[in-house]
């Protein structure tokens, strides 16, 4: 038997409670003696039992086998082995901008699903250490079939640049699209199926606390990332037996068990602890109406803190349509060097700080004190455009990962044939303008 649901709860980190089967949920108790339609109770817990309740995740599930129910593990040997992992914490970090055209799409002969087209690109810390985060791509021609994937070391968001995602988790189905983004929990289960054939896009591995909304401080009770407008799956469930594998991420390495069902045989659960998607598109831009413009903080959607208050270990930061009408102002991205590191990637149309080569599917890393800024076009025209006029900035979705400590490039990154080696060239156009009078 099968049932499947794209249906949605709104409200981020609310207590959610679904059923694919009427009475499935025990009432009053989250364990009883016997749990309706003879299904097990299981609890799925995110944060530690005693931590605070405003910061405590976690769900109960009712499902038709526990997930204790596989195989041994042994090491996984599939593309991914080699290709997604956690390998930038050793050896020197050159403070190089770095910028790489998109991800190629695997055909001819090659044929990826999900999991075995990540391509892992930079990062730091580690699942040990509960801190840090790995940045990966993906592009993929094939549906998981017959497999299913869970990381142990972090919850992952998923950020679709090309092509649909159906993922199919424990707590139900997520459909996602391009300008839309999903995050799994660390430990749930999930299969990703493309409706469209392929697919491709970002995925930022957070190994820190998770992610969350973040304070608005003097901007008040609304703007930026409605909590309404983040959405949770529904129930869904499947009763297959057959000759499956589940592959976990466990401490940086792949692991494979065969296992004799589908895990995604949760037919109702309650909680705090699933997967969510949101649409970038509800995003509620905030800026400046009068003079200068804020720093990129206003455009947060989720945060992931770090010990230190106001510091992030991962900031999720996008760049969508918006209005600049600030006058006597340098309107786009200025010239800076940051404290944090930002690895930058491009959803659709154009980004306002570069003319050329940041593309859709293509991605950017500035680390720590690395001068960036807008490239020698983007300057030029905009220190020279009517200012009297506001610029409507549409067609376009940037979005970066930014980490208090340095995001340290993979070797596979630094040397891929998609690396853009002439990145630095598009400042050099940058002319002296300087006017003043004789030197002290």
């Amino acid at each position: 038997m099968t049932i499947r649901s794209t249906g949605t709860q709104s409200g981020f980190g609310n207590e959610f409670a679904t059923e694919a089967l009427a009475g499935t949920l025990p009432v009053g108790r989250n364990s009883p003696q016997r749990v309706a339609h003879g299904l097990y109770a299981e609890q799925i817990s995110g944060t530690a039992f005693t931590a605070p309740r405003s910061e405590n995740r976690r769900s109960w599930l009712y499902r038709i086998r526990p997930a204790a129910m596989h195989g041994p593990f042994s090491r996984y040997e599939g593309r991914a082995a080699a290709t997604f992992h956690n390998d930038f914490d050793t050896g020197p970090v050159s403070p190089d901008q770095m910028r790489w055209s998109p991800l190629p799409m695997p055909g001819g002969e090659d044929s990826f699903d999900f999991l075995d087209g990540l391509f892992t690109m930079a990062g730091n810390g580690c699942a040990a250490s509960h801190a840090g985060i790995g940045v990966h791509l993906y592009a993929a021609n094939r549906d998981m079939q017959g497999r299913w994937f869970y990381n142990a070391d972090g919850e992952m968001l998923i950020v679709p640049q090309q092509g649909r995602l159906h993922i199919e988790t424990e707590c139900g189905v997520l459909e996602i699209e391009p300008q839309e983004v999903a995050v799994i929990p660390r430990g749930i289960r999930f299969a990703v199926k493309l409706p469209d054939g392929s697919a491709r896009g970002y995925v930022c591995e957070n190994f820190g606390a998770h992610l969350r909304l973040p304070d608005l401080g003097p901007i008040g009770s609304n703007g930026l990332g409605n909590p309404r407008d983040f959405l949770a799956p529904t129930a869904a469930f499947e009763d297959v037996d057959g000759d499956f594998e589940l592959v976990a991420k466990f401490q940086s390495h792949l692991w494979r068990a065969d296992i004799g069902h589908s895990p995604i045989d949760v037919v109702g659960w309650h909680g705090n602890y699933t997967p969510y998607k949101y649409d970038l598109r509800r995003f509620n831009a905030i800026g400046s109406i009068s003079f200068d413009h804020p720093d990129p903080s206003i455009f947060l959607v989720l945060t992931s803190p770090s010990d230190t208050p106001g510091v992030g270990n991962m900031d999720f930061v996008i760049f969508p349509p918006r209005w600049l009408v600030a006058q006597d102002t340098f309107r786009p991205p200025w010239f800076h060097r940051n404290i944090a590191s930002e690895f930058m990637g491009l959803i659709h149309g154009v980004y306002d700080a570069k003319a050329e080569g940041f593309a859709p599917g293509g991605c950017s890393l500035h680390n720590a004190m690395t001068g960036h800024g807008p490239d020698a076009a983007t300057f030029e025209k905009a220190s020279n455009v009517d200012l009297s006029k506001p610029d409507v900035i549409t067609g376009t979705m940037a979005f970066m990962f930014e980490a208090r400590s340095v995001i340290r490039p993979t070797q596979q990154a630094v040397d891929a044939a998609h690396r853009q080696r002439d990145y630095q060239a598009c400042w050099a156009g940058l002319q002296k303008n300087f006017r003043g009078g004789g030197q002290r």
